[in-house]
C-alpha cells in the first residue's frame, strides 16, 4: 500500500478529459484520474510510466485534485493507474465525489480487497490471465462482493488466456452477477479474430471490446 505524507493526499500520474475506451460507457466522455503506483507487472501494461511508486507521480491534496476535476465539464470520473486502490486515502476522497452528485467508477486490477469500496462506486475489476504473468496474484475472493454495478474485464494475449477466462466467468456464473463482462485483446499482441469467434463458439454472454482511444489516437499517446 501506498501511505501519503499527510492526511487527504493522493500520488497522481495525471488527471484528464477524455472518451471511454472500454467497457459499456465506451464512447462517452469521462474525467480520468489517474493514481501513480503498481504493485502488478504485467507482461501487457500500456502504462508502464505509472508503475514505479518511487518515481515520478505528484502527490496532490483532496482539494487541488477536486478543483482539477471541477475544471472540466462533465459528471463522470474514473479513477484508473496505476491501481488506484492500492492508495487507501482513495476512498474518502470517492465517497466526497458521489455525495456531491458525480457518477464515479475505479478501475483495478483485482489483487486488492474490494470491501472497502462505497457500494455506489462502479468497480471495473481487471482479474489477471495466465499470460499477464500475474494470475497468482488475483485475489479471488472478490467475486463474492460483486453486484451489477460492476464490471469484470479479462485482458487476452492468446487463446489460452480466453480459455482461462471462460472456466472463471461459467465456474462463478460472472455473466449474470456483474453488469458486464469484458473480453479484451491485449493491444498488438493478439489478432482480435479468432478471440471473436471463440466467444461466438461458445456462446458465451460478453461483450468484446477493442480499446477506441488507441484507434483514435496513437496506441502511446497519454493523457487521453
Amino acid at each position: 500500500m501506498i501511505r501519503p505524507p499527510e492526511p487527504r493526499h493522493l500520488k497522481l500520474s495525471e488527471i484528464f478529459l477524455s472518451i471511454q475506451g472500454e467497457g459499456t460507457r465506451a464512447g462517452m466522455p469521462c474525467i480520468f484520474v489517474r493514481l501513480h503506483g503498481c504493485g502488478l507487472r504485467c507482461t501487457w501494461c500500456d502504462t508502464p510510466y505509472a508503475l514505479d511508486h518511487r518515481k515520478g507521480g505528484e502527490w496532490k491534496s483532496f482539494g487541488e485534485i477536486r478543483q482539477e476535476i471541477e475544471s472540466h465539464a462533465g459528471r463522470f470520473v474514473e479513477f484508473t493507474g496505476g491501481e488506484p486502490l492500492e492508495q487507501p486515502e482513495i476512498h474518502s476522497l470517492i465517497r466526497e465525489l458521489l455525495d456531491d452528485g458525480y457518477t464515479v467508477a475505479v478501475e483495478t486490477g483485482g489483487h486488492i480487497d474490494l470491501s472497502e469500496c462505497d457500494p455506489r462506486l462502479i468497480r471495473i475489476v481487471d482479474f489477471k490471465a495466465p499470460d499477464s504473468g500475474m494470475t497468482k496474484r488475483n485475489c479471488y475472493e472478490n467475486i463474492q462482493l460483486l453486484t451489477n454495478r460492476d464490471e469484470v474485464k479479462i485482458v487476452c494475449a492468446s487463446l489460452e488466456d480466453y480459455e482461462w477466462g471462460k472456466s472463471l466467468i461459467l465456474e462463478h456464473d460472472l455473466s449474470n452477477r456483474v453488469a458486464a463482462v469484458l473480453i479484451s485483446p491485449a493491444f498488438g499482441q493478439v489478432d482480435p479474430l479468432p478471440l471473436v469467434e471463440a466467444i461466438l463458439r461458445d456462446r458465451l454472454n460478453v461483450r468484446f471490446q477493442l480499446q477506441l482511444h488507441k484507434f483514435i489516437w496513437e496506441p502511446d499517446a497519454r493523457g487521453v
